[in-house]
């Protein structure tokens, strides 16, 4: 499938910002079933290039706008193939120990709900039957609700609350993989099509580790494996390690955030059907 993307980001300060520092995690990396044809990034019109990778192999880089800044726009132009993998994951560049992903983070933090949520699974020796029931399981008790959660929601807290969006479906089913003993993490990437009822989003869901398979993507969000639709982007631990734009600056108050994401069929297949949309689920 040809999919071509655009994803506006855009920063509005009440007050100028004397200086804004921001990490673009922006670019695909490598991975199988993905075949960048063409991607563009711009800051105000200027395009920026990555010029390096994080300890998670996730292309990146660094921009700075001196003096009063009033806003910042940033723009990603992309073209993509994809093609269907059932959600295995393979061809991306390891730089950390698998058991790296066992870990928890603030936002994964395992507390009592989550060990009692894990100790909800039946034990089985069919490890993508077990972690299917867990994606299940995971939106089952988080209901898809817009507005009821923030970046610093923790999986925990989403929990408690019964509601969220596809970053609090990923953190939970991440920090629950970890206590049932898979190596898991969080990507960031697009949604492009294909989910009844969706608009085209920037989104999130998890990868777990199963043994003599590798990686596996599950979207907890739509109860279902990454196939042709997803653009992945980045990993990490969570958000923070994988979030698309992450930044600092000195005034400024009263920040306010408007992204804006859409899917089209490339103009290399217009004969392709135009594939449906999904509504923005991850929080900057």
């Amino acid at each position: 499938m040809f999919l071509s993307i655009r994803h506006r980001t855009q920063y509005r300060y009440a007050e100028p910002a004397l200086r804004v520092t921001q990490a673009l995690r922006l670019w695909p990396a490598l991975v199988d079933g993905q075949r960048v044809i063409d991607w563009r990034v711009e800051v105000d019109g200027r395009r920026l290039k990555s010029i390096t990778t994080d300890g998670f192999a996730n292309p990146v880089a660094t921009h700075t706008a001196d003096g009063a800044v009033s806003e910042v726009r940033i723009d990603v132009f992309g073209q993509v193939e994809t093609s269907d993998r059932q959600g295995v994951v393979s061809g991306t560049v390891e730089q950390l120990p698998t058991r790296f992903f066992l870990i928890e983070t603030p936002l994964t933090h395992v507390d009592e709900s989550i060990r009692a949520l894990a100790a909800e699974l039946p034990a089985g020796d069919n490890d993508i039957a077990r972690l299917h029931a867990l994606c299940n399981q995971v939106r089952d008790r988080v209901d898809y609700i817009p507005g009821q959660t923030d970046a610093q929601t923790t999986a925990s807290e989403a929990l408690a609350h019964g509601a969220g969006v596809c970053q609090d479906h990923a953190h939970l089913l991440t920090s629950t993989a970890r206590v049932l003993g898979y190596p898991a993490r969080y990507v960031s990437g697009y949604l492009c099509a294909g989910v009844e009822g969706g608009e085209a989003a920037s989104h999130a869901w998890a990868e777990v580790f199963v043994a003599d398979i590798g990686w596996i993507g599950f979207d907890a969000a739509n109860r279902i494996c990454p196939n042709e639709y997803y653009v992945r982007i980045a990993c990490g631990r969570d958000y923070h390690d994988a979030a698309p734009v992450r930044g600092v600056h000195q005034g400024g108050r009263s920040e306010s955030l408007e992204v804006n994401v859409s899917i089209n069929e490339s103009a290399a297949v217009a004969d392709l059907k135009s594939p449906r949309a999904r509504e923005d689920g991850t929080q900057q």
